[in-house]
């Protein structure tokens, strides 16, 4: 058979397994798995893994109307270069995507600017919620994304009544921060210590993350309809999340799987501050153990970057919020390395994951017909993470200086090599993200 382009060489990681065979691309599809091909180009991949195509499905890219902390081109340029070929974008810009028109505003703002596929929340308010329905079905929509609790930007929808009635609008699964307001709000003044961000996770405790996550399993429940919990901090969210599968799945993040409070505080300050905090080793260590148990269904980076100066201000000042989106794929890798993740596991997390809980169409997958995108590591690279790596516009990263155990080669996206050794390809080519819930309206 004859094809656009031959991956050779690799270890190739298949539904099934892995195995030592060539992949045919052509028109931006996998053709053939095996056999002997001639294709236009040939990609050599001896001692490579050659992975399913990540998928981000959580970053802030901040554009528009805040471009001076990142914006589409540079934070897709930054998932690029760290192997991540597909990311879903949140609504907490400036103006909020809360609209159709916000929507496409997006997708036209994308188109030949972002480097690798992609698709966009619509964010949840009170006033938006009998439009939800139909906002979520329209071409290149992630979803619909609640905040309970306040974060960057002023999406917050935190009574139980505008919960409902966002809950009833739509069917697709949709997206929960989940800490509460009130319970914030109540503990402000007397635990979030001026200078100390080690406050943080006092101020936003586990009894806060609890609540809200309790209050969205029930109200999912009552509206019967499916939810997404991201960015879980503690192993009880994840041993109550556990109990209820049948409508609820959820996220981690590479933050809380890495860092720890102890270390981090004293080390970055104010650049460990995120939403839902950076917590103990003990919560780290739970969240691995729950991993373990199969609970999270994917792990998302929560790229949410500020600059350099705004990190710098006095805590509670500070914003929250780290760039990740680079360093999602290497964090993993180093992970599998010190034999805490199996890459099969690291596959579900950041592919299969995604595709199965969101109905991606094509994508997630090595398998004949699906987009050919794929994530080439080379699994023993020892290497360190630094300055001049990072793309984000924000500057700096919460792991640099960090010496890693494997590292992204390649990023192929619908057949185009898009990255290979950290150089990019001449132009950005990234496309809508396609669901199945979108493609039949």
């Amino acid at each position: 058979m004859n094809g656009d382009t031959l991956l050779t060489g690799g270890t190739v990681h298949l539904p099934g397994g892995t195995a030592e065979v060539d992949v045919l691309i052509e028109n931006g599809r996998i053709a053939a798995i095996g056999g002997t091909h001639d294709a236009a180009e040939t990609i050599e991949c001896t001692g490579l893994d050659i992975l399913p195509g990540v998928i981000d499905s959580q970053v802030h890219f901040r554009e528009p109307g805040l471009e001076h902390k990142e914006d589409l081109e540079s934070g897709s340029r930054a998932a690029v270069l760290g192997g991540v070929t597909g990311v879903f974008e949140m609504p907490n810009t400036n103006p909020n995507t809360d609209s159709e028109a916000a929507i496409a505003d997006k997708l036209s703002r994308a188109k030949g600017r972002m480097w690798c596929d992609h698709a966009f929340y619509v964010g949840a308010t009170a006033a938006n919620a009998h439009e939800l329905g139909r906002l979520e079905r329209l071409p290149g929509t992630a979803g619909v994304k609640i905040f309970m609790g306040s974060s960057t930007g002023n999406l917050l929808v935190d009574k139980d009544d505008a919960l409902l009635a966002v809950l009833a609008s739509g069917t697709r699964r949709v997206a929960i921060h989940a800490e509460d307001e009130d319970r914030m709000n109540a503990r402000a003044a007397t635990h979030r210590i001026d200078g100390d961000a080690a406050s943080h996770p006092v101020w936003r405790d586990d009894e806060s993350a609890m609540i809200a996550t309790k209050r969205i399993l029930g109200l999912a429940r009552t509206a019967r309809r499916r939810i997404h919990v991201l960015h879980v901090s503690t192993p009880a969210e994840l041993a109550l999340l556990a109990a209820h599968k049948d409508i609820a799945t959820c996220e981690v993040t590479p933050q809380h799987l890495t860092l720890a409070g102890e270390d981090a505080y004293p080390r970055l300050g104010s650049h460990a501050q995120m939403n839902p905090p950076i917590r103990s080793g003990a919560h780290r260590d739970g969240l691995w153990h729950w991993l373990g148990q199969g609970v999270p269904d994917v792990i998302g980076s929560d790229h949410a970057p500020h600059t350099l100066g705004e990190k710098a201000k006095r805590y509670p000042a500070s914003p929250s919020g780290m760039p990740g989106v680079q360093t999602l794929l290497p964090l993993l890798l180093d992970h599998v390395a010190a034999g805490r993740l199996t890459i099969a596991r690291l596959i579900d997390l950041t592919s299969a994951g995604a595709q199965r809980i969101f109905g991606i169409v094509g994508k997630g997958r090595i398998a004949i017909g699906y987009d050919a995108d794929f994530s080439i590591v080379d699994r023993q690279r020892r290497w360190t993470v630094t300055s001049d790596w990072l793309a984000s516009r924000s500057g700096w990263s919460p792991f640099e200086g960090m010496a890693l155990t494997g590292k992204p080669i390649g990023t192929i996206i619908r057949g185009k090599r898009v990255m290979w050794e950290d150089e990019l390809a001449e132009a950005a080519t990234g496309e809508p993200i396609r669901f199945e819930a979108t493609e039949f309206r």
